[in-house]
């Protein structure tokens, strides 16, 4: 079992950054494939980055491609997703998930953990 716990949500003006950690705990977290996924209100949950056990290989969703960057720390057992020139329709509830899969996965339903989400708003 893993306990995921993501932080680092909040208010921010369109084009300003924020970074979002998840923190993980009961497992080996170093074992697991992580992503992130979002859900804004009334739609479904989208795939947003995935990144490898070794932080070697990425993924990004189009729309967030050369803005957002994940990345994780596996001697700390925590991920980043790092969001540069945020836009309004980048708000969201922002979901950090780990996988045993051996590679990059973007379907939420193949993600075995969870964390609770951190709220993203981005003003106009």
């Amino acid at each position: 079992q893993v306990q995921l716990v993501e932080s680092g949500g909040g208010l921010v003006q369109a084009g300003g950054s924020l970074r979002l950690s998840c923190a993980a705990s009961g497992s080996t977290f170093s074992l697991y494939a992580m992503g992130w996924f979002r859900q804004a209100p009334g739609k479904e949950r989208e795939f947003v980055a995935a990144l490898t056990w070794t932080g070697g290989n990425t993924y990004y969703a189009t729309s967030v491609k050369g803005r957002f960057s994940i990345s994780r720390d596996n001697a700390k057992n925590t991920g980043y997703l790092q969001m540069n020139s945020l836009k309004p329709e980048d708000a969201a509830v922002y979901y950090c998930a780990v996988t045993l899969a051996p590679r990059l996965v973007i379907l939420a339903a193949s993600y075995n953990y969870w964390g609770q989400g951190t709220q993203v708003t981005v003003s106009s």
